[in-house]
This record gives structure tokens, C-alpha cells and sequence, in this order.
């Protein structure tokens, strides 16, 4: 098994990466967790005073993938961390995939009532688009597990996956954008996207439960320092 992190943009003028990742597993399937953000904001960054997702032609799903020797239609899963601009805005590059996220985030987002997620639905609601959806913790494959993190939107999950070499490794997302310091789970102030923060902060507690039971890498969300002393693809953790 391997787990590939992949730079789908930066947010400016902070920084911050914009990830997604591929996981392939012991027996060859492809499953990608997000898939950054659509063509059209290709260079879009260059505008004076831009301030939002700088994405560049190799940002994109199909290339960051090409560059590891993977093609969009190689992909049998994606998992959907949430429907967030830079979480779905290349769903639609992966066609033949089967999409799999929470129950009570699709409900939400396909309701209308989160204007966040109505930016990228074109990218994420394609006629013939195939979800499959579960409900709270969930083993999804052998070594992927889905771990429901509610509290940034309702439904957002984050995955853990078991590497034979590494050992687990915690993909937080949104649930933990950041490493937290000395700041308890319990204290983190809501950011500005973050739909609930009693939620947040108890899913900021299960994240790092877990991690300290299992000893496992957090890679958080959007940390531009910790993203610095990653492995980025195309070399890999296994």
C-alpha cells in the first residue's frame, strides 16, 4: 500500500497548501481522497491583488496524477472529504469513479441551504455521477478507514490509512487544518468556514484520541509549516 500527497494549489497570500491524495492499495485499486480545484481558475492568480486559490496547469487532478503514472480513468474510488471548493472542484475530471462520502454531508450540500458548496456543484453534481454513501465511522477498504469529523461542515469525514512501513497516518482535512501547539482540542476557535464549533472542536478531540492510540502521523489540512517536511508526490509513504 501507498499513500501519494499531492499540491493541488496554494491560498493566498498566506500560503496554505491545498491537498489532495491518492492511496493505492495492496491489490493495485486507485482511491482518491479530493481532487483540488477545476480548470478554470488556471492562473487566475496572477490578477492584481488576488487573494484566494492560486492554481497552476499542474495542479490539476489529471496531471498530478499523470505525473505518478496514473490516469483519471484508473481511479475506481474517491472519497469525498467534503464538497468545499478545494476538496471537489475536479470531481468531474474523474468520470468512471465511484464517489463515497457521508450520508448527512451530500443531504447537505445537495439541499441548498450551504452557499459553499453551491460554487463547485457543477464540478460535483454531473448527471451520471456515481455517490455511494455511508454513515459514521467505517471501514471503507482494508487499511482505509472513514472517520466521520462533523463540526467544519456537517458530514465532513477525515481517513486514516494503515501503511505497512509507516505505520498509520491520519488524514485530518478540515477537521484539523493546522497542528494545534499547545491549544487543547476543546479550545480551538472556530475559523470562518467552520459550520459548528461545538462540533469542531469535539471531532478536533476524536483526531487526536485516535492518533494517540495508534500512533499515527497527523497530516493536517492546510499547515504550511508542517507542509514543508512532507514527502510530496511523486514520492510516497508506504
Amino acid at each position: 500500500m501507498r499513500l501519494y500527497v499531492m499540491e493541488m494549489a496554494r491560498y493566498l497570500p498566506v500560503g496554505s497548501p491545498v491537498p489532495a491524495y491518492l492511496i493505492q492499495t495492496d491489490d493495485g485499486t486507485n482511491v482518491l481522497v479530493d481532487s483540488g480545484l477545476p480548470r478554470e481558475l488556471v492562473g487566475a492568480y496572477r490578477q492584481p491583488g488576488f487573494s484566494g486559490f492560486a492554481v497552476d496547469e499542474e495542479n490539476l487532478v489529471a496531471n498530478r496524477l499523470a505525473a505518478i503514472g496514473v490516469r483519471p480513468e484508473d481511479i475506481a474510488y474517491v472519497i469525498c472529504t467534503h464538497l468545499d471548493p478545494d476538496h471537489a472542484g475536479g470531481h468531474d475530471q474523474i468520470p468512471g469513479a465511484e464517489f463515497i462520502v457521508q450520508r448527512g454531508h451530500l443531504d447537505a450540500a445537495r439541499s441548498g441551504q450551504y452557499d459553499r458548496f453551491a460554487w463547485m456543484r457543477p464540478h460535483w453534481d454531473v448527471p451520471g455521477m456515481r455517490y455511494r454513501t455511508v454513515e459514521g465511522d467505517t471501514t471503507f477498504l482494508p487499511g482505509i478507514e472513514l472517520i466521520e469529523t462533523s463540526g467544519h461542515a456537517p458530514g465532513h469525514q477525515s481517513v486514516l490509512v494503515r501503511l505497512p512501513r509507516t505505520g498509520p497516518v491520519l488524514l485530518a482535512i478540515d477537521a484539523l487544518p493546522q497542528q494545534l501547539g499547545d491549544v487543547a482540542p476543546e479550545e480551538r476557535v472556530a475559523g470562518p468556514f467552520d459550520a459548528d464549533e461545538g462540533q469542531m472542536r469535539a471531532s478536533s478531540r476524536k483526531l487526536v484520541d485516535l492518533a494517540a492510540r495508534e500512533g499515527a502521523l497527523i497530516i493536517h489540512g492546510h499547515d504550511a509549516g508542517q507542509w514543508a517536511t512532507l514527502r510530496l508526490a511523486p514520492a510516497y509513504y508506504d
